[in-house]
């Protein structure tokens, strides 16, 4: 199974179309954050959540709970694509109904063995992966520029290295943010 989760107009051929509006006519409706969710354990191979996950679980329980169900319906090796706005751009600034960024630092939270390295260095970061009993590892992070940055790239105005030095000091550099993850439960069950 191929889940395309909060689909709205964007349904996919091959593709478990859910959202939870019904104007979206969805293969299924379902409300993410109404846990849990309505699939068997290990059923899906590929999740998408393209400008899905900023706008769910603004309370923290909800949020985990929703990572936590992501998990158990991805079988072992799925992949996960999330695709969001990057939370210093206006994009995702401007909208009230974007209630939490998704970084890739924060996806990394979730991975068991990231989670280890930090125990065994004595780094304070939050282990999630561990601590939730999930494992997600982040396949890859791909950053696309604003439009104006990008066409400064592609005319040869400025050089990767200065985006990346422009992406840390201002605003609206970069647009969005994609991350893969992969469910790993080759340890787990």
């Amino acid at each position: 199974m191929r889940l395309n989760l909060g689909c709205g107009h964007d349904k996919r051929a091959g593709w478990l179309n859910v959202d939870s509006s019904q104007a979206a006519e969805p293969d299924q409706l379902v409300d993410l954050e109404k846990l849990p969710w309505p699939w068997p354990d290990d059923a899906a191979e590929e999740v998408l959540l393209k400008h899905v996950l900023e706008h769910l679980g603004q309370c923290t329980a909800t949020y985990l709970g929703i990572m936590r169900e992501l998990w158990r319906v991805c079988r072992d090796g799925a992949k996960v694509r999330i695709v969001v706005p990057h939370p210093r751009h206006d994009h995702f600034l401007n909208d009230p109904t974007h209630v939490r960024a998704i970084t890739p630092q924060g996806l990394e939270l979730f991975s068991q063995r990231k989670n280890r390295e930090w125990r065994l260095n004595g780094i304070a970061n939050s282990t999630l992966g561990l601590h939730l009993d999930i494992d997600f590892e982040i396949e890859s992070v791909s950053l696309l520029p604003d439009d104006a940055w990008r066409q400064r790239l592609e005319r040869g105005e400025i050089d990767r290295a200065q985006l990346t030095q422009a992406m840390r000091a201002q605003n609206n550099v970069i647009a969005e943010t994609t991350v893969v993850l992969t469910a790993i439960k080759q340890r787990h069950g």
